[in-house]
């Protein structure tokens, strides 16, 4: 029988909890995220060609990606309600068996808006999948990054 051991019997949830961020200064904040998703050359034809069964991949994924960004907090439990300046969620296809996503996230706030970019272009990649998954059960959604953000106290990253 699996117990789980706590230190303190009144706190189920071991001290987790949403960062205090009352004190902090509003500033621009902005993140930019990445994904692939690789899928046969066939399957990236027919998103190309808007010939899905659900319809259009592309515009679906685009739409999801804006949504999620703008759900964030009801989706990662710690992540602060924020009011989004701007969701951008592009979709390339970048060769035969490739697609790469990108979203752009602005917010003028306490924190940043990295979760959001992440979230929107895994909801992008999996509304992709979702759409295609009856024609290609290979497809594999890669390499879902932060590659830079702006703002805040701990400055500004850019991967390298």
């Amino acid at each position: 029988m699996w117990r789980c051991m706590m230190t303190d019997m009144n706190d189920p949830l071991h001290g987790i909890r949403m960062i205090d961020v009352g004190s902090k200064p509003v500033s621009l904040r902005t993140a930019r995220a990445s994904a692939r998703l690789k899928a046969q050359p066939e399957t990236i034809r027919r998103i190309q060609a808007r010939d899905l069964d659900k319809g259009d991949a592309i515009a679906a994924a685009r739409l999801a990606g804006i949504m999620a960004a703008k759900r964030t907090s009801d989706i990662v439990p710690l992540c602060h309600p924020l009011p989004l300046d701007s969701v951008e969620v592009s979709l390339t296809i970048a060769n035969a068996q490739e697609i790469f996503i990108e979203a752009r996230v602005r917010a003028t706030a306490r924190t940043g808006v990295e979760m959001e970019a992440l979230l929107a272009v895994s909801a992008a990649a999996l509304t992709v999948y979702d759409m295609c998954k009856s024609i290609d059960q290979g497809m594999s959604i890669e390499a879902v990054r932060l590659e830079e953000k702006t703002g805040g106290t701990r400055g500004d990253y850019a991967r390298p």
